[in-house]
């Protein structure tokens, strides 16, 4: 018996096809099989588009229509390794047990498909669970192309992974649980980029890591919702290597809110709270075992979680010190001036003024303060572009960036005195010079003491908070100064994976959170928040390390995230690549021994493809890798790189041709 029903976008699919197929014509206007597509195939896939047009059933199993178009809608003929990787039916809350969450429960899967040569492909199914199958509940289908070729076995075919539910008879699903966007997990994994196995997607990982499969292979851990939460924090390790998730935690840093956001296309989304379990909980809560009483009373099931644990209670106690953190970052801030004194011809002294200022960006007597402030951190440097000071002594000025302690523990330090209600610091002499070097920059910290809510007296065991930085400039000759550019990466970027409170290097220093206050405005008038306060430190001669950890601001970024491997493209964190920089700079420090350098641009690539493996083509073109201070910097506007690429965001291997 055959019974067959169409999703509404069959219905629409076959509403176009029929206007478009008039006089049995293609819908390029060349001649068409009638109900196909006319015209020739695609020759190239780099983006390979899936969509699912048709569910049928016979005898209580699934046929599956999936409908393949390359970037120009033209269909795609030949996929060889597509499937349905997992088909799976919505078991309702509560249906396995009082308390219990909805779950995805596995029917199937399939790799038998009949491929009709004109971008359909109809599957039927290997394996399924015909006894379990149940009409009445959401069915989901999890179409899955990989990295592979056509059946020719030479035309690429990128990968694609699809997730589409449907009610029991093939229309529209009336419910679903998606509780987390695809859009949340790639503000930090790359967008079609394998996440782990050889999943790109969230819907994907759900589908398979059921809590049926998961308590059938008597590993209840390995439940996605169960799963999910341990990989991002460190509690306890995970998989078969015993893998930790230090990177992860460091990110996420136990913000639900980093992957729970409200969302209008989420109707779920709020079911984290809502529907607390045992198996959820022990993923971070890992000194609790529900069934023998331990660090919990006692319980068999979850029948009874809701009834302590309700839904605003849930959500308080996991967001609720985030949401303080974050109120407390914005009460205070900061405004800075650094004025050349001049006195003389010849006096390079400059005069520091950092405001403390309230939430309404009004200015508060420093001196009331003072005992609440744990520490205010300046670092000073000359050249914005390309900074002439090293964070230890440049080869090229031998001088070394400025760190000065304005304030420590609520004392004052030597030098400092407080002017009007401001913090008041004269720098002696600073290297200033023609061009980029008219400029001198201070990027300040501050670190103050708080309860979680107010600010209170620095003591000992009293938490301490980083709070906006503050970055000022000031010229020697009086000019405006020179700024360096914030059009590559912003720091939105950033905060799209880090979140709003991520305290940079808070321990050694006082700790930077990025805001606001670092915005200026771009030529498009337009609030940009920059990195390129960080260079004081991240400076062309590398930082502590001198170039052996590539500590310049130009390769680290590169080099962290590349080693910690979830950024895999570019546009994750930029927003465009500002080529014209380059001419500003020269030689970047890149090995150890604190006179190991390579021309800019070179540096900037290796950081990401490696010195090893480009050196004898960056050679080729001018390039100087791993050579003297000397001769790197001679050779820094003599590369030939861009005269052949032409990076963009979007391609950054793109040639001129």
């Amino acid at each position: 018996m055959m019974n067959t029903k169409y999703s509404k976008i069959a219905l629409l699919l076959a509403t176009a096809t029929s206007m478009t197929l008039v006089g049995c014509g293609g819908d390029d206007g060349n001649p068409g099989n009638p109900g196909n597509p006319g015209g020739e195939p695609a020759e190239a896939i780099t983006v390979l588009n899936l969509e699912i047009t048709n569910v049928s059933y016979t005898e209580g199993k699934p046929v599956v229509k999936v409908f393949a178009t390359n970037e120009d809608d033209l269909p795609v003929i030949g996929l060889k390794d597509i499937v349905i990787e997992n088909a799976a039916q919505l078991i309702p809350q509560g249906a396995a047990g009082a308390g219990s969450s909805a779950n995805w429960q596995k029917l199937g899967s399939s790799k038998t498909f009949e491929d009709q040569k004109n971008g359909n492909y109809i599957f039927t199914f290997d394996t399924f669970d015909s006894e379990k199958f149940n009409a009445a509940l959401t069915q989901r289908f999890n179409v899955v192309s990989p990295t592979s070729t056509l059946i020719d076995g030479v035309t690429p075919v990128a990968v694609k992974e699809i997730v589409r539910d449907f009610d029991g008879e093939g229309y529209q699903a009336k419910y679903t649980k998606n509780i987390v966007s695809a859009a949340a997990c790639a503000s930090c994994h790359a967008e079609g980029e394998k996440i782990y196995h050889k999943a790109t997607s969230v819907e994907t990982c759900i589908t398979c890591h059921t809590q049926e499969w998961a308590d059938g292979r008597g590993k209840p851990e390995v439940a996605f919702a169960h799963l999910v939460h341990n990989v991002h924090n460190s509690n306890k390790v995970w998989g078969r290597n015993d893998y930790t998730a230090e990177t992860a935690h460091a990110i996420v840093q136990d913000n639900c809110q980093t992957c729970h956001v409200e969302s209008e296309e989420l109707t779920e989304w709020g079911n984290w709270t809502r529907i607390p379990t045992m198996e959820t909980c022990t993923s971070c809560h890992t000194n609790i075992d529900f069934k023998a009483g331990k660090g919990h009373s006692q319980q068999l099931d979850n029948s009874n979680c809701i009834a302590c644990h309700n839904a605003s209670w849930t959500e308080e106690i996991h967001t609720g010190p985030f949401v303080e953190k974050k109120a407390f970052i914005d009460m205070y801030g900061m405004s800075a001036t650094l004025t050349a004194n001049k006195a003389t011809d010849t006096d390079m002294s400059a005069t520091l003024s950092v405001s403390m200022l309230n939430a309404d960006g009004t200015a508060l007597d420093v001196a009331s303060m003072l005992s609440k402030i744990q520490r205010v951190e300046t670092l000073t440097n000359v050249g914005p572009n390309f900074p002439i000071m090293g964070y230890n002594p440049s080869p090229g000025s031998g001088l070394a960036k400025i760190a000065k302690d304005l304030i420590k523990t609520g004392q004052l330090q030597q030098g400092v005195t407080i002017e009007n209600g401001n913090l008041s610091y004269t720098f002696a002499s600073l290297p200033f010079g023609a061009g980029d070097a008219d400029t001198a920059f201070t990027f300040i910290g501050l670190e103050m003491c708080n309860d979680g809510i107010k600010a209170v007296d620095c003591a000992e065991g009293v938490a301490t908070t980083s709070m906006k930085a503050q970055l000022t400039h000031g010229t020697l000759s009086g000019n405006a100064p020179s700024l360096r550019h914030t059009d590559s990466v912003n720091f939105s970027s950033c905060q799209n994976c880090h979140g709003e409170t991520f305290e940079i290097h808070k321990g050694y220093h006082a700790g930077f959170v990025m805001t606001e206050q670092l915005g200026r405005e771009n030529s498009e008038g337009q609030v940009v928040i920059g990195v390129d306060g960080c260079v004081t430190c991240h400076t062309p001669d590398g930082t502590y390390a001198s170039g052996a950890n590539q500590g310049a601001l130009e390769m680290k970024l590169h080099s962290v995230h590349g080693e910690q491997g979830i950024i895999k493209d570019c546009t994750q964190c930029h927003n465009d690549f500002n080529l014209d920089a380059f001419k500003l700079k020269g030689a970047l420090a890149t090995a150890g021994g604190g006179d190991s350098y390579t021309t800019p641009i070179t540096a900037t690539c290796a950081s990401c493809h490696g010195f090893e493996e480009i050196k004898t083509h960056a050679e080729g073109q001018g390039a100087v890798v791993n050579g003297s201070y000397q001769q790197a910097n001679d050779a820094a506007q003599l590369e030939f790189c861009l005269a052949c690429h032409m990076p963009s965001v979007e391609n950054h291997s793109k040639m001129k041709m």
